[in-house]
């Protein structure tokens, strides 16, 4: 578990693809976000950590909807009735195995719509931390990342990583798009914000400008 003042963030990574899936929570509040929700055993990591922890999951956050980020979504649903809160850009991807990529590894995965859709410029609340919403589209064609000033912390899901960025290979995708994104709504936050990605370590803005090779060529290219 990682702490940002109050902020409370536990991440759980899938066995398959690593990717991760979170609990986030203010001290002292008892309501909590499950992030990106992907293969078992994960939802039930999340949803027994959010028990443990004596708190009351009050939505599904995602921040792309390709498979591995969106396959534990009913199984959280079940277990613990929270609201889908997806991106708007992303609404195909729910309804469609093709268009989240699951088709194609033969394991179908469809998701009901989401209650709530939220875009760049939305704000969301946890607990008293507040959330904006930002465009990371061109990894999926709707991604968001969600950042809190006040703790120093984005949920960037797949768009950078502390060694590289998201693949632009997929249907939808489109690489000048991402690193506009990231030159104009991540690399603009203060260098100390603390990055956690969709897959493998957390890092910061600052070591990403200054340590990632992947992304400083596509910076100059």
């Amino acid at each position: 578990m990682y702490k940002h003042g109050d902020l409370r963030i536990a991440v759980f990574p899938d066995p398959a693809f690593q990717e991760n899936g979170m609990l986030l929570w203010i001290e002292g509040h008892p309501e909590c976000w499950i992030v990106d929700p992907g293969f078992e055993p994960q939802p039930r990591q999340l949803l027994r950590a959010a028990a443990e922890q004596r708190l009351t999951p009050i939505a599904i956050v995602l921040t792309h909807a390709h498979v591995d980020h969106i396959a534990g979504i009913d199984a959280v649903r079940h277990g613990c009735g929270a609201p889908l809160v997806a991106p708007r850009g992303e609404a195909a991807l729910l309804a469609d195995a093709a268009e989240n990529l699951s088709a194609f590894m033969g394991l179908p995965v469809t998701v009901a719509p989401a209650e709530q859709t939220i875009g760049p410029g939305d704000v969301l609340a946890l607990g008293a931390s507040s959330w904006q919403v930002l465009d990371v589209a061109g990894h999926s064609p709707g991604g968001v990342a969600y950042y809190c000033a006040e703790a120093g912390v984005a949920l960037v899901g797949d768009a950078v990583f502390s060694e590289g960025i998201g693949r632009t290979d997929f249907p939808h995708s489109d690489h000048a798009r991402l690193i506009r994104n990231i030159r104009e709504n991540l690399l603009t936050l203060p260098g100390a914000t603390v990055l956690y990605p969709g897959h493998g370590p957390r890092t910061t803005i600052a070591d990403i400008r200054n340590y990632n090779q992947t992304l400083r060529e596509a910076l100059e290219s």
